[in-house]
């Protein structure tokens, strides 16, 4: 098969150049491509249809190649499976998939699950007709009979909510437009919601009657801090609703009996700079996880009836070595998910006795998130738990008798034998000193040797944690010889919330240099060479792929990033973009000149260099809200224009979708075998 550096003389689109100038701070921006952002225009529309069709052209000759290695992930996958069910009140809810079916479809048995199922509702009619279909929340009323729920046709995450009667299976009158989060009220006839404004902000919380109109809903809370975003939900004890506003960096909220729906919410703590909390309902008090003089967070907890700061008592301590991530209130327990040197567990605190023990887990490196646990009156706690070579596992665990259950495996069909494969954690040094963890996973029998390709992946913003968790998808690389890395760097709080501070703002170029240093010390522990090393990214992810090629583009020899955020000076100073307000507190305000320039200093599509890049796939969703198409599709057309090689560099735009990409199952795995594909091509690994 001829590999794609053979079609060197098929010449990519290239997009007209009308400079557009932009200026601040007495420094004059100039930007060919601007025009780009104008969705409207049918030469835009042209343009991405084109590179799409230079794409195709230049993978076609993998296409049987994709087939095969996305015929090899879909036969790993259980396609016809269940979801372990919920038991909640007097049903069992859960979810299951079907064979040639896209969607799960939602279910629930009444008392036993020996008794006829009721479908509540199947996405995949939902989806008839559309491209693109996601659900957006599923809130089924306290007394179990009706059920809320929105959808999104077309990626750009504007949801609708209808509101179906589950005892006649049709839906209400009701339909409320531009929907963010749902609560109910206790009396089953009030649903609070909020909604977003022109930058798809959730601003505004209405108090919502059924059979009422849209315009017939009461404003409850109106948020007028551009950089604050505003969710609704219940507590588990299900006594209270929750109004959560928030920036990056600040918290306020306010609360209201669930069976009071028509009085006033009430503020727990006002809002403080730099001040963020969270709380738990528990009897008469309530439970706060908070960063007050506490960087890694603390627990507190305070009357109901008088809950602001000042009445707040210490129940565990800050620790400078933990990271408290979250907790769960149960009726006679409360479990905190906790994080010490890169390493999640569980505290489990019994609120009679006020002792504490741990969860007990096997190996030494994993990954565990708490299930949804919505019942309040019950000693289980329901928790995921997966490693590199471990599929995800569902467990109960008993807080009364410290018992663990495995209740599911996710099966991974096929010849998988976890003991076939390796996994390890190694330790590079950045170019401050700190040592940044990077977890790998191969197949056992590898020699450490510079012919060794590597996958290395890497996010690095907003204090998100890359876990290492297992995806039966990574095979397709990993029994192809990759070793399959993740870059546990800075801008994520794998190691702690200053592990995300010193990641962020004047601190960015931290994340970068720590991606640097994770493929640098594979080189230098001899697991690869230069030019041996794919790297991956998305959204800003994408921003790290995009400065780390600036930077170092001689280390690697592919990169695929998704829907990448590299146009980011741009970007920050238009506060007509959604997030950008918002994200004042990531990145910094352009409009400061200090952050203007710390930006300039990085911005991907600012600092593209007359150098040699690597081949390059690089994807985008016309309607995505939260990374603008063009942002990719100016990148691209930017480094053509001013790179020194003949590598080629793909665009491919979802012309149906957001940011997430494909919604259905099934086209995912088509995306994501072309871009293995793409990768196995380059390394000349198509077997």
């Amino acid at each position: 098969m001829p590999n794609i550096e053979k079609s060197k003389t098929l010449a990519p689109p290239q997009p007209q150049k009308k400079t557009h100038t932009t200026e601040i701070h007495d420094i004059t921006l100039s930007d060919d491509y601007f025009w780009l952002r104008e969705k409207t225009n049918p030469d835009v529309i042209k343009h991405l249809e084109a590179e799409n069709a230079y794409t195709k052209k230049l993978l076609a000759h993998t296409e049987d190649f994709q087939e095969t290695l996305y015929q090899e992930m879909l036969g790993r996958i259980q396609e016809t499976d269940m979801s372990v069910p919920e038991r909640i009140d007097y049903y069992f809810y859960y979810s299951r998939s079907e064979e040639g079916k896209q969607y799960s479809i939602n279910c629930r048995k009444k008392l036993s699950l020996e008794n006829e199922e009721e479908i509540i509702l199947d996405k995949n009619v939902l989806a008839e007709g559309h491209s693109y279909f996601s659900t957006g929340v599923l809130r089924v009323s306290p007394n179990h009979q009706f059920l809320a729920y929105s959808t999104d046709i077309d990626g750009s995450e504007t949801y609708t909510l209808f509101i179906k009667d589950l005892s006649t299976g049709n839906l209400l009158a009701d339909r409320l437009e531009n929907v963010g989060s749902v609560a109910w009220a206790a009396d089953n006839q009030t649903l609070f919601y909020t909604i977003l404004d022109e930058t798809k902000r959730p601003y505004k919380v209405m108090r919502h009657k059924l059979g009422a109109t849209a315009n017939q809903d009461e404003e409850v809370f109106h948020e007028t801090d551009g950089s604050f975003y505003v969710a609704v939900r219940k507590t588990r004890s299900r006594k209270y609703v929750v109004i959560h506003t928030a920036s990056k960096i600040t918290t306020e909220i306010h609360v209201l009996e669930a069976e009071n729906p028509n009085q006033d919410f009430q503020v727990i703590q006002p809002r403080q700079p730099g001040l963020e909390y969270d709380i738990e309902h528990h009897d008469q008090r309530f439970f706060i996880l908070t960063n007050h003089d506490a960087v890694n967070f603390r627990l507190m907890e305070a009357p109901v009836n008088t809950p602001a700061i000042e009445n707040w008592q210490e129940i565990i301590a800050h620790d400078p070595s933990v990271k408290l991530d979250d907790i769960l209130a149960f009726e006679r327990h409360l479990a905190v998910f906790e994080r010490q040197a890169g390493l999640q567990q569980i505290r489990v605190i019994d609120l009679n006795t006020q002792t504490h023990h741990y969860i007990d887990f096997s190996e030494p490196v994993y990954s565990l998130w708490p299930a949804s646990n919505t019942e309040f009156r019950t000693s289980k706690l329901r928790f995921h738990y997966s490693s590199l070579i471990t599929p995800e596992s569902i467990y109960d665990y008993d807080l009364k008798i410290k018992h663990k259950e495995l209740k599911k495996q996710i099966e991974v069909l096929g010849e998988y034998d976890p003991s076939n494969y390796a996994s390890e954690r190694l330790m590079a040094t950045s170019h401050d000193g700190a040592k940044i963890p990077i977890s790998l996973v191969y197949k056992k029998g590898l020699i450490k040797n510079s012919n060794n390709p590597v996958f290395l992946y890497g996010y690095g913003s907003y204090g998100i944690t890359m876990d290492p968790a297992f995806r039966s998808t990574r095979l397709s690389l990993i029994d192809r010889g990759f070793i399959y890395a993740i870059a546990h760097i800075r801008g994520g709080e794998e190691l702690g919330r200053t592990w995300y501070e010193s990641g962020k703002l004047l601190n960015k170029t931290n994340t970068f240099h720590d991606f640097i240093a994770c493929a640098k010390h594979l080189i230098a522990q001899n697991y690869t060479a230069e030019k041996h090393i794919a790297i991956s990214g998305g959204s800003a992810g994408g921003l790290l792929m995009g400065a780390v090629l600036n930077m170092n583009p001689e280390l690697f020899k592919a990169c695929i990033a998704n829907v990448p955020f590299v146009d980011v000076l741009n970007t920050m100073l238009d506060e007509t973009l959604p997030l950008t307000i918002t994200e004042y507190d990531e990145w910094g305000n352009p409009n400061e000149k200090i952050y203007f320039d710390y930006i300039a200093s990085y911005s991907p599509y600012d600092n593209i260099q007359p150098q040699n890049y690597p081949k390059m796939l690089v994807t985008a969703g016309l309607h995505d809200p939260r990374v603008s198409y063009w942002e990719p599709a100016k990148w691209v057309a930017k480094l053509r224009d001013t790179k020194t090689d003949d590598n080629s560099i793909m665009l491919k735009t979802n012309m149906g979708s957001g940011h997430s990409g494909a919604s259905g199952r099934y086209d995912f795995l088509k995306e994501l075998a072309t871009e293995y594909a793409f990768i196995l091509d380059t390394f000349h690994l198509m077997k």
